[in-house]
Formats: structure tokens, C-alpha cells, sequence
């Protein structure tokens, strides 16, 4: 690898349900890298011994495509956050936030958890964030077909909100939030680190479209700190 090459590794090991769309994912992954600038190089991988600080020292940002309480000690959980806190990055796809229930440190760090799924259809989304650069050619609207999370134990004190749901694009009432404030991606500072989640990515044919590729391929190079971005919390406009 060159200099200026960066590398990203990418955890899709599933605990419970398991996605069939991550070998799809690892593939695209894979080639966003090939066509980035810079360059990045993606380690797609189901084990969880590479979550060592000698092996993350080698990487740039930590993607996580998972489900359920993965096998990680103690030494490991600690090596993913201080990877994070002192100045690397970390996405968080779909199911991220359906990972480490019973390691609270973990949903602080990627912003909350996973409150099921109310509505899987096409619904529309509104671009919060139209300077990011995992959301900024989106335009102000952007409507897909994807299963739609909720997610609990979220504030938008802690994090920055790029994209939420339309509300008046589904039963409203499936939901299980007052405010029908339904976050669907955001960001946030973390230590010296940058995490970004996004609660897309379900159906395969949504990997395949090239807004939701553009969609992360900003949130990686935003995590590795290419792309400035604003990660300061602000309230619901």
C-alpha cells in the first residue's frame, strides 16, 4: 500500500439474525476503497480477534455490520473504544445499533440502540444535514424502500442528525415515539474520534443504488477524517 493509502475494517459478524445482504456489502465496500480518494483497502471479516489495538493500529476506521453480543473480552472492547477516542473512526450500518445491548459503553459511543423496525416500505427522508458529505448530494428529500428502525436512549444533545423520516410518509402511528422525531442517520464526536450511524441498509437493492453508496462512502471518509463535517448537536429544526 502506498502512503496515503488508508485501510478500513469491516465486522459483519452476526449473533442471532443475520442480514443477507453482507456479502453484498463487503463486496461494495470493497470497491467504494478502489474508487475513493484516497484509496482505502477493506478487511470484510467475521472474526473478532482482529479487535486487538495491535492489529487496529493498522486501520483507520472500523466499520460494523452486526448483530447481537459479540465475543469480545474485556481487553478487546476497551482496545475498539480507545481506537475511536484517540482519533480513528467508526460506521455503524442498519443492525450496528442491534449489537452490544449489554456493553452500555458501547450504545454512548454509537449513539443508541434499536427499538424494532415499524415500517418496512418506501418512505420518504428528509436531509437535515446538507453539507455533510454523507448526506450532501441527497438534495433536500430522498425516498427509498428499506426497512425502517427506531432507535431508543438517542438525544439529540449528544448527536448531530443528517437524516430523519418523513413522518407524513407512513402510519405515523406504528411508531413508538410522542414527537415523531425518528432519526434515520447521524454523527458525533467522540473523544479525538468521529462515529457516524446510519440506520439504512436492509435491502440489497439499496446497497446497489449509487445514492446510498455515495451515502457511505462520505460517512467513511468523513470518519477517517478526509471530509470535514460538522458533528455539533443541535435541536430539531
Amino acid at each position: 500500500m502506498g502512503e496515503n493509502e488508508k485501510r478500513v475494517l469491516y465486522l459483519n459478524l452476526s449473533i442471532g439474525f443475520c442480514h443477507e445482504t453482507t456479502a453484498t456489502a463487503s463486496d461494495i465496500i470493497t470497491r467504494l476503497g478502489w474508487r475513493s480518494h484516497p484509496r482505502f483497502y477493506t478487511t470484510a471479516t467475521e472474526d473478532c480477534s482482529l479487535i486487538e489495538t495491535k492489529f487496529l493500529r493498522n486501520y483507520d476506521v472500523i466499520i460494523f455490520y452486526t448483530t447481537g453480543e459479540l465475543p469480545l473480552n474485556e481487553d478487546q472492547k476497551r482496545a475498539l473504544l480507545d481506537f475511536v477516542r484517540e482519533g480513528k473512526g467508526f460506521v455503524g450500518i442498519h443492525s450496528a445499533i442491534d449489537t452490544f445491548y449489554q456493553w452500555h459503553e458501547y450504545g454512548e459511543m454509537i449513539g443508541g440502540y434499536f427499538n424494532g423496525h415499524p415500517w418496512h416500505q418506501k418512505v420518504g427522508i428528509i436531509i437535515e444535514d446538507k453539507d455533510h458529505p454523507a448526506t450532501r448530494h441527497l438534495g433536500d428529500y430522498w425516498e427509498v424502500v428499506d426497512e425502517i428502525y427506531q432507535a431508543k436512549d438517542w438525544t439529540r444533545e449528544k448527536v448531530r442528525v443528517l437524516l430523519r423520516l418523513d413522518p407524513n410518509s407512513v402510519d405515523i402511528s406504528k411508531g413508538a415515539r410522542e414527537d415523531h422525531d425518528y432519526a434515520l442517520a447521524w454523527c458525533r464526536n467522540y473523544g479525538k474520534g468521529r462515529v457516524l450511524y446510519t440506520a439504512l441498509g436492509h435491502p440489497e437493492e439499496l446497497w446497489r443504488d449509487t445514492k446510498f453508496q455515495e451515502h457511505l462512502l462520505g460517512a467513511i471518509l468523513w470518519a477517517m477524517g478526509i471530509l470535514p463535517g460538522d458533528a455539533t448537536p443541535r435541536p430539531k429544526p
